[in-house]
């Protein structure tokens, strides 16, 4: 059984779609530094649970 769930964001500099693994024990609420899979720039995740499910708030380091 795995303990992380398969999401995907979108990259705010180059649009296009990263994965990701969330471990909803542990990452929701919690603000991260990830470099895009492509692009390779950071970008700031926020990962909340909205209250129908996960959502993950991608932004540039300037916003």
């Amino acid at each position: 059984m795995s303990l992380t769930s398969a999401a995907k964001f979108e990259c705010p500099y180059c649009m296009t779609y990263n994965d990701l693994e969330i471990d909803e024990a542990n990452d929701i609420g919690q603000q991260q530094i990830v470099d895009c899979q492509i692009c390779c720039s950071p970008i700031e995740l926020t990962i909340i649970d909205n209250g129908f499910g996960i959502e993950i708030i991608a932004q540039t380091d300037e916003d």
